[in-house]
């Protein structure tokens, strides 16, 4: 039964990302989901445990959300999903989406697989509510039966088109290797549903698409590679799935390891260089104040924009590749400085005593508070973040929220005051208070007091300030004998550490390292098996550890986490500047 007023069936015009006609079963929720550590490759089942969809399963659905949200994985999670034959049948969301609409556009251009995208007004996908099937066709959402002719406004006028240079074309011709002009294609066919009117050239590309999320995955890779595909910038390459010089030592599945380990060696094939790590602005040669690039990994794309100042878009995995072989990118997004303004001020309230755990507890809910709008925070004037304090921060907007940067007044170089980051428009106001961030401590903490099994510390990976900090935490202190502490960071920051004497400090306490992976890649037994609870001090992982590692996932800050691990337990209540 249609739930349409007078009864008449639902029917609107939409704007087709990826043609194609589906029918099915309604999926609908009002909120983003992160495939990457929201959705199971093999299954198709919602696993983000925080998410109204948790449990239900994709396969064969029309899928309405607003968009996606979160990591840039997610393209590679639904390509896979489309290979299983676990995917949805068709997809609708109320804004345009690139993350997820890439990974069905890659699946067309190498597998000849693919489902229809459509985005509706923001109104009319609201009206999807309660509806049970619903038919994608011809630039039409309906329900099944529904008469073709519109009863909503006429769909968005038609994208301005591209103008591709003499270069451009020249990339796209068969001179060039098969991967290249594989790769360029997906490169137009993005800047075109972008609505860009040129291509740029890029200083340097972050991949974040050499994470393991299945056999397609490798595959795509490999192909590149046979191709002839070779990097033109400088490319960097993001955490993988296994240490890759020590997980026989480390015990990891030796079929999964090998896969990750020969997805990283493909795209080290194609010239990029293996750096492995998730926060790649703790390399040397991060990114200018206005350069262009072309970074992908949730996380990097908004330090890069936020902290550093550098432009890059919210590159989707696969995307980065093909910009990195080509050196060409949408001229879209945050390259432009009109998309680089806030859209709505958040105002936090003054919370004194406060300790490290703030920064991710803040960047969460300044995240749900602007979903897909760029924030101006402030409040912060006099706050004096570190780097990590910004990246602890940006990790855990970027889980929650799909802008790819945010502003703090007085703190982020393009906000040294509210009418710079704003444009000088008046903007709607919220508010963030000690409560809030109180009730988020609480969320992530629905226990407290009970036995922890392993603190995981690294996501994103940790910085060698990070890592001194916590050795003077644990200096004349004895690890639980029953408590794991596991750190991830890159090889450069491994490094570092051991030639300064952190390594050897931390060691002796039990702390054990993983390099090249990251927290949201890492496998059994780094996670113990009988483990029953992890505690972290990364809002980020916090939020995607409990679905990607089916463990319960508790979280407070650095010295409480060095404390857990002396005692054996959580913290027995919230941090005192919360009340």
């Amino acid at each position: 039964m249609s739930v349409e007023s007078g009864g008449a069936p639902f029917a609107a015009p939409a704007r087709l990302l990826i043609d194609g006609t589906a029918e099915g079963p309604l999926l609908f929720s009002d909120t983003a989901l992160s495939f990457w550590g929201g959705v199971d490759p093999e299954t198709g089942m919602v696993i983000d445990q925080a998410h109204p969809l948790h449990g239900r399963c994709l396969e064969g659905t029309i899928l309405a959300i607003p968009g996606g949200r979160g990591s840039c994985t997610g393209s590679a999670v639904l390509m896979q999903l489309i290979l299983n034959g676990k995917a949805p049948a068709g997809m609708v969301f109320s804004q345009a989406e690139e993350i997820l609409t890439l990974g069905v556009m890659v699946a067309e251009e190498m597998y000849g697989r693919s489902l229809p995208i459509a985005v509706l007004s923001p109104e009319a996908f609201a009206r999807l509510d309660g509806l049970c099937s619903i038919r994608i066709e011809a630039g039409m959402v309906s329900e099944p039966g529904a008469s073709q002719g519109p009863d909503d406004a006429a769909p968005p006028a038609a994208l301005p088109k591209l103008a591709l240079s003499d270069k451009d074309r020249h990339l796209l011709s068969d001179v060039v290797p098969q991967a290249t002009r594989t790769a360029m294609r997906i490169v137009v066919r993005m800047a075109e549903l972008l609505g860009a009117e040129r291509l740029i050239d890029v200083a340097q590309v972050h991949v974040d698409g050499c994470i393991y999320t299945g056999p397609a995955s490798l595959d795509f890779a490999e192909k590149l590679a046979d191709w002839g595909g070779r990097v033109v910038v400088p490319t960097s390459l993001n955490a993988i799935s296994a240490d890759q010089a020590r997980w026989r030592e480390q015990g990891t599945d030796p079929v999964l390891s090998m896969a990750a380990s020969a997805l990283a060696d493909a795209y080290v094939r194609m010239g990029a260089r293996p750096t492995f790590t998730c926060a790649p602005y703790q390399l040397d040669g991060a990114p200018a104040e206005g350069e262009n690039i072309a970074w992908a990994e949730s996380n990097a794309v908004v330090y890069a924009n936020s902290v550093l100042g550098a432009r890059t878009m919210k590159y989707p995995d696969f995307l980065d590749i093909c910009i990195a072989l080509t050196g060409r990118a949408p001229e879209a997004g945050c390259h432009l400085d009109e998309n680089r303004k806030a859209r709505l001020v958040v105002e936090v309230e003054a919370m004194e005593g406060r300790d490290d755990s703030f920064w991710p507890l803040l960047g969460y809910r300044v995240g749900t508070l602007a979903p897909n709008t760029i924030p101006a925070v402030t409040g912060l004037e006099q706050a004096r973040p570190s780097a990590d304090d910004l990246k602890a921060f940006g990790a855990a907007f970027a889980t929650t929220s799909a802008a790819p940067m945010f502003h703090i007044i007085g703190v982020t170089p393009e906000a040294p005051a509210l009418s710079a980051a704003t444009g000088g428009q008046a903007l709607p106001t919220v508010s963030v208070s000690r409560s809030d961030l109180a009730a988020d401590w609480h969320h992530f903490n629905p226990t407290i007091g009970e036995p922890i099994d392993l603190v995981a510390l690294g996501n994103p990976h940790f910085s060698l300030d990070e890592c001194q900090a916590l050795a003077n935490l644990c200096a004349d202190r004895t690890k639980h004998a029953d408590v794991a502490v596991t750190v991830t960071l890159s090889r450069a920051t491994h490094a570092r550490i051991v030639e300064a004497g952190i390594a050897a400090a931390l060691e002796s306490f039990g702390i054990t390292f993983v390099r090249d992976a990251c927290w949201c890649t890492v496998m059994q037994p780094i996670v113990p098996p009988a483990a029953r609870t992890i505690l972290t001090n990364s809002g980020k992982y916090a939020h995607y550890g409990p679905g990607l590692s089916g463990k319960q996932v508790r979280f407070t800050a650095l010295a409480d986490c060095v404390t857990a691990a002396v005692t054996g337990r959580s913290p027995a209540a919230a941090p005192a500047w919360l009340g």
